[in-house]
């Protein structure tokens, strides 16, 4: 049987691709990666995911304000419109990345909760998933996403095995990088060892985010088995199983007929 693999989170329009973008997405499908979901950090990046997504048939695409980017929301005072208008396409599968970033706070804490929440509302009025951004902001990250209760995915999780359980109560689902295959990835492997199969994404969040033996290089989805083979040791299944099981999550999660 043909592997199949899905990569629930990836950022095509970033600048590292620019010299190579079109030849890497040609050639992805060849090699297994049969399904991409694209995700938006801003206003520009919005634009660009819808773009891909109708240029490569299995591209699909995430409309969201990242917290890092939430300063920008002051120049357009209509962005949930604008994002809502780009939910309305059908390759427009889900709402983000959205969240809370407190590592690099470029856009101040009260600015990013203010903008996250506006677009949880937006996520629960048009009953689309979201993709959550959770990056040492733990406690007001589950906060908010106990007060709306979305359904989507938190990605690159970076948590605990505990706080993995509380979101899947929620009925959320969960994606691993490539910090899965990193040599001080014990909280992510315990993380990941709690969680039901059916729950259970990879992503590259590429172009960062490199699995060992790439660490340090530009991330790509050719690089995603290597992601897969660590959750299948944790999980105690093969290779080919994982590979479909997180498949088949991402195209239930995201709404895509595989």
């Amino acid at each position: 049987m043909e592997r199949v693999l899905f990569d629930s989170h990836a950022h095509y329009d970033d600048t590292a691709f620019d010299t190579d973008r079109h030849e890497l997405l040609l050639k992805l499908p060849e090699i297994g990666v049969k399904y991409i979901m694209n995700a938006a950090c801003d206003i520009e990046s919005c634009t660009h995911a819808l773009e891909f997504s109708e240029k490569y048939d299995y591209i699909y695409a995430a409309a969201g304000i990242h917290p890092q980017a939430a300063d920008e929301c002051e120049k357009y005072p209509d962005y949930i419109d604008i994002i809502a208008e780009k939910l309305s396409h059908d390759k427009v599968k889900a709402l983000g990345e959205i969240g809370l970033d407190y590592h690099y706070l470029d856009s101040a804490k009260e600015v990013q909760k203010k903008v996250f929440e506006a677009q949880l509302k937006l996520a629960k009025e048009l009953d689309v998933p979201v993709i959550i951004h959770d990056r040492e902001a733990h406690l007001d990250t589950m906060e908010l996403l106990k007060k709306y209760n979305p359904k989507g995915i938190v990605h690159c999780y970076s948590g605990s095995a505990e706080m993995a359980k509380e979101i899947i109560k929620l009925g959320m689902y969960i994606g691993f990088t490539g910090v899965l295959t990193f040599k001080n990835a014990r909280r992510s492997l315990e993380a990941a060892a709690v969680i039901p199969q059916d729950r259970l994404l990879i992503e590259t969040d590429c172009p960062y985010m490199a699995p060992v033996p790439y660490r340090g290089k530009r991330c790509d989805s050719s690089m995603l088995f290597k992601t897969a083979e660590a959750l299948a040791q944790v999980k105690g299944v093969s290779l080919d199983e994982m590979c479909r099981i997180t498949c088949e999550n991402a195209c239930r999660v995201y709404g895509i007929e595989g």
